[in-house]
């Protein structure tokens, strides 16, 4: 999410995720499909994230799949904003949801998780720096 834009609402969906094995193949379809821009981001070590862009506006995001994702397929990730990412993995594990991938710092973004739902369904929470 850049900077400039508003802080979203607790418990909306905020941000979306594509996770693929081929970044270019995937920025030439959406780029071309919905007239989407692209901005990329240096992630150090873990790579380059590339933004998702509409009309201006940071949409979302695309990602390499990396090696420590083992046989994850290409998907979409939403993302829902909430107060607290380590409240709400510890209010999810009391309702019967599953931590997937424990509460993350993304420096100058905020901190995220992934949670399985009771019905096996997965789901980013996340909490933006302010």
């Amino acid at each position: 999410m850049a900077e400039t834009q508003a802080a979203p609402t607790a418990g909306t969906f905020c941000w979306n995720e594509l996770m693929t094995a081929d970044v270019e193949k995937v920025k030439a379809f959406y780029t071309k499909l919905l007239g989407w821009t692209t901005r990329e981001m240096d992630m150090g070590p873990n790579g380059t994230y590339t933004v998702w862009v509409n009309q201006g506006k940071d949409v979302g995001g695309c990602m390499k799949i990396g090696p420590e994702m083992d046989n994850v397929p290409p998907h979409w990730m939403s993302y829902i904003a909430v107060p607290d990412v380590d409240a709400s993995v510890r209010t999810a594990s009391n309702l019967g949801g599953k931590l997937i991938v424990p509460p993350t710092d993304i420096p100058n973004v905020g901190r995220f998780a992934i949670l399985g739902d009771p019905g096996g369904a997965a789901i980013s929470i996340i909490t933006f720096q302010s």
